[in-house]
């Protein structure tokens, strides 16, 4: 498990001061970043010349409201993997309390055909060791 924090500010709020619907993908992308850069794999795959890594599924659900000030933790687990495809999953707390949960589905395409290939192994193996 991979964990991150995200500080939740008033630009991502709607006028009750409870996070804009729309905004927890934004705190999702932040925390696969920050996973993303921890894995230290041989590939950048938001700069790669060869493969990127597309988000091919997302969803998210709300448990508790997410206020203008609150200060989240985000567990990110690796959900499923599969040859061309991986799942992440991620659990948003404050103050240990589970507020929300997300999944996204990314697919390994060839940059310039857009096509599906296999995640290279390297990078199959990194997303293995943070499997749940």
């Amino acid at each position: 498990m991979f964990i991150t924090n995200i500080k939740v500010y008033f630009y991502d709020a709607d006028p009750a001061g409870i996070i804009f619907y729309a905004s927890i993908f934004k705190y999702v992308h932040a925390a696969y970043e920050d996973f993303m850069r921890s894995l230290s794999t041989e590939r950048n795959f938001f700069f790669d010349q060869d493969y990127i890594l597309p988000i091919m599924h997302a969803e998210a659900d709300f448990i508790k409201p997410i206020k203008v000030g609150d200060e989240l933790v985000v567990e990110v687990v690796v959900s499923m993997i599969k040859k061309s495809s991986f799942e992440i999953s991620y659990r948003f707390y404050r103050d240990k309390e589970f507020t929300a949960m997300a999944k996204t589905v990314h697919v390994c395409v060839y940059k310039e055909k857009f096509e599906k290939i296999e995640l290279p192994k390297d990078f199959y193996d990194k997303l293995s060791q943070h499997l749940s």
